[in-house]
């Protein structure tokens, strides 16, 4: 029901606005958006990073990750920008302000400011139903998987992000929501910056009872310590999926299967 009023009202502000045709999206994240909103025939430019979805191969590239080229976007005469901030270095997006092209600025925090911001970029685009509909599908799917994954005494999780230097993420970070849905905490949840530096010392302190990495050898590397709960029990987890990277639809299912690598039998 919320959803439905959230699009009607949308509509209702936008209504006599002229329909976007030109989109650039500056963050692969929001191009997969675009793509979950069937809406890929308006993309007209994308930033890259990693490899993109099929229904983008063909899309001209305005930069990579950091490296947004000006010259390239203003040549393909976008009515609307998608941006998320940390996809372009602050002078650039000093540029793009002045340069008053309409601008969707996403940065979810938590997985119900990623539905709400999908709902948003497609009234944007003019697929306000597409949505609701899409929008109400990942919340019902968000709710089955915290009733089934809750806990009275969330599991303590440590999220590796890299080794050289230590990095994880802040509690303000969407993965730190991931890790409540599955009834876990992150146990740096108390941290504001997105991706902060940490210490092993502090690791040790916080003593989590499961360590998460997407790489082996980061993992192997924790057994140096085996006084901590998650090395003792032998809750060295491998992350393969990329999904929790990219905050679109799609990181809903990649959050499911997050669920089930921390608590295979709940």
């Amino acid at each position: 029901m919320r959803s439905v009023w959230l699009a009607v009202l949308l509509l209702a502000v936008s209504g006599s606005a002229t329909a976007v045709e030109r989109v650039v999206s500056l963050a692969p994240s929001l191009s997969e958006i675009v793509v979950e909103l069937n809406s890929a025939d308006l993309l007209v430019g994308v930033l890259d990073a990693g490899e993109r979805p099929a229904e983008l191969k063909d899309i001209p590239s305005v930069g990579s990750y950091g490296q947004l080229d000006m010259e390239r976007l203003l040549s393909l005469k976008p009515d609307l920008l998608l941006l998320w901030p940390g996809s372009v270095g602050p002078a650039q997006r000093e540029q793009l302000k002045r340069l008053n092209i309409p601008t969707f600025v996403a940065e979810p925090h938590n997985l119900e400011q990623l539905t709400a911001q999908i709902e948003l970029i497609a009234a944007q685009l003019g697929r306000a139903e597409r949505g609701v509909s899409l929008a109400e599908n990942l919340r019902q799917r968000l709710d089955s998987l915290r009733q089934r994954y809750r806990r009275d005494e969330p599991i303590r999780v440590f999220y590796q992000v890299w080794d050289r230097p230590l990095y994880t993420v802040g509690g303000g970070q969407i993965i730190s929501d991931a890790l409540a849905v599955c009834g876990a905490r992150n146990v740096f949840a108390d941290l504001t910056q997105p991706a902060p530096q940490v210490s092993v010392e502090a690791v040790l302190q916080r003593n989590p009872e499961v360590i998460l990495a997407s790489d082996q050898a980061q993992l192997d590397a924790w057994k140096t310590w085996p006084q901590v709960v998650a090395v003792a029990q032998g809750q060295l987890l491998l992350v393969t999926d990329k999904g929790l990277e990219r905050p679109s639809g799609q990181m809903i299912e990649a959050t499911a299967k997050l669920c089930q690598l921390i608590a295979p039998d709940h």
